[in-house]
């Protein structure tokens, strides 16, 4: 039996005799040796990931200003941070977007001009007190001005990470990127082989304190990260390090179209090889690691399972759905992952980073909730218009718009014999077939391509629909495609009235 601790691991790495490798290099150091002389051989495997976490962040002081505020409000280019921890503290999100840009500039965009060491317009508003008496301040600073820029990161580096891709006729802009229509291609995050949780899937060396590369820089583990779900795989950490000391080659901010800001991380861990049993764990590959495509075409935090793939297939460029092949993209950066193990490696080899015992080890039995809601979600048939005017594909436009003009309704579902939707024609659309003089069948004036509702759905995602295309009625369809009602953006709006 091989047995080692992290203080006799330490000492080698002080002497230079200590043997490290990448949890790439790990899979065929095993392979070979087998788990016990593995664990003999290597001292320290490396791991490293490089992807968007959307759950980062900084906290920043500014010092007090002369007079001094109680900084109630503030914004940092334009995006606003939290200022409810102190007077002259802020935390800034990677998500938070531009009042001015929207979602072109964000609060990862300013978490990395602030490693650039590019100046940053700060405005601040106060209400004012007899200690701080200032109401408002508007300076220019840059991260040397900070006295802390302290990167606190709530949720990063999940365990593995369901892939997505979309079942519907529509486009999907999302956080795991763009998704093309029937199943048009499938997106995936996570550095597979080299993920730093899935080569210590019992957290034996991952815990509070664990020293990590974080950003360029030395970092620590604060301890398990929100929606930490280690029963069900989805690992996740809460880690923190100095933004002054990282290397804005391994913290970038991106912008996902349709979704927002977002900041790319990287961070790594060194994994002592204490016995045979870590050796094997990190022995761990892209074919070993399993996780989920989920429908994002179905708008719920329950979607659909479609299949269940490897990393090794994900990474392999496509994979079959339903029969077909399907291509794959990574929305992590495989060869940033394989980089920040390598220089990981390269400072334990070189003296320059040591292991941390952790304080305390990462829980393995917790599940993530949904939240609680204890207010029903109203629902599209609760709202619906039921005895909704249709008109088949075959009428005239004088018979269209004799309709519109005796019920007073905008928008007349275009049907066939037995009720199935074909088409949607609006009294504009009428209008512009007077214009033109044009005075003849439903079906040559109506629009085909329509946007409609289920009346099962909740209003919410209908009136995003609504929203989305621009539109401010949608038919309501049964799972034949008949027409049994109608949404209106009036009837929302009421019903939102209602409520506040």
């Amino acid at each position: 039996m091989v047995s080692k601790s992290i203080n006799e691991i330490n000492e080698r790495i002080k002497d230079g005799s200590v043997s490290v490798v990448t949890a790439e290099e790990m899979v065929g150091i095993v392979a070979e040796l087998g788990a016990q002389g593995a664990a003999k051989e290597v001292d320290v495997v490396t791991t490293g990931t490089f992807g968007a976490m959307c759950s980062s962040g900084v906290f920043l002081n500014f010092g007090h200003s002369e007079p001094p505020i109680k900084m109630q409000r503030i914004w940092l280019n334009d995006v606003e941070a939290y200022t409810g921890v102190a007077a002259v503290d802020a935390y800034i999100g990677a998500t938070q977007v531009s009042e001015t840009l929207g979602m072109e500039y964000g609060g990862a965009h300013v978490i990395e001009d602030l490693i650039k060491g590019n100046a940053i317009e700060v405005h601040a508003t106060s209400p004012g007190t007899d200690c701080y008496p200032r109401k408002v301040l508007d300076t220019t600073i840059d991260i040397d001005d900070l006295n802390q820029a302290i990167m606190l990161n709530p949720r990063n580096a999940y365990q593995r990470y369901n892939a997505a891709t979309n079942s519907t006729s529509q486009k999907l802009y999302t956080y795991m990127g763009l998704l093309m229509p029937n199943f048009g291609n499938v997106t995936y995050s996570g550095a597979g082989v080299l993920s730093p949780l899935s080569n210590d899937p019992e957290y034996r060396t991952i815990g509070t304190g664990t020293r990590i590369f974080l950003g360029g820089a030395q970092g620590y583990i604060v301890g398990q990260g929100t929606q930490h779900s280690s029963t069900n795989g989805f690992g996740t950490l809460m880690i923190q390090g100095d933004l002054k000391e990282m290397d804005q080659e391994f913290i970038n901010a991106s912008t996902f179209t349709g979704y927002g800001t977002s900041l790319y991380v990287g961070m790594g861990i060194p994994i002592p090889v204490l016995d045979e049993k870590i050796a094997q764990a990190t022995a761990v590959s892209d074919a070993d690691i399993i996780t989920k495509v989920l429908d994002y075409g179905v708008p719920s935090r329950d979607r659909p399972v479609v299949r269940q793939v490897t990393y090794e297939e994900l990474r392999s460029g496509s994979i079959d759905i339903k029969g077909c092949e399907v291509v794959t993209s990574s929305l992590s950066s495989f060869k940033r992952s394989r980089q920040v193990a390598g220089i990981l490696k390269d400072w334990i080899a070189h003296g320059e980073f040591f292991l941390s015992q952790p304080a305390e080890r990462l829980p393995l039995d917790t599940i993530s909730k949904p939240m609680k809601q204890t207010r029903g979600t109203p629902m599209v048939k609760n709202i619906m218009t039921k005895n909704v005017i249709t008109i088949h594909k075959n009428a005239s436009v004088y018979e269209a718009a004799k309709k519109i003009m005796d019920v007073s309704f905008t928008h007349l579902p275009v049907v066939t014999e037995n009720n199935t939707l074909v088409g949607i024609v609006t009294a504009w659309d009428i209008s512009k077939a007077v214009a033109q003089n044009t005075f003849d069948l439903v079906e040559n004036i109506m629009t085909k391509k329509v946007v409609t509702a289920m009346d099962s759905e909740q209003v919410t995602l209908a009136a995003r629909r609504l929203e989305q295309y621009r539109v401010s009625a949608m038919p309501v369809v049964d799972g034949q495609n008949h027409v049994i009602g109608i949404i209106t953006s009036d009837d929302i709006s009421m019903l939102f009235a209602r409520r506040d």
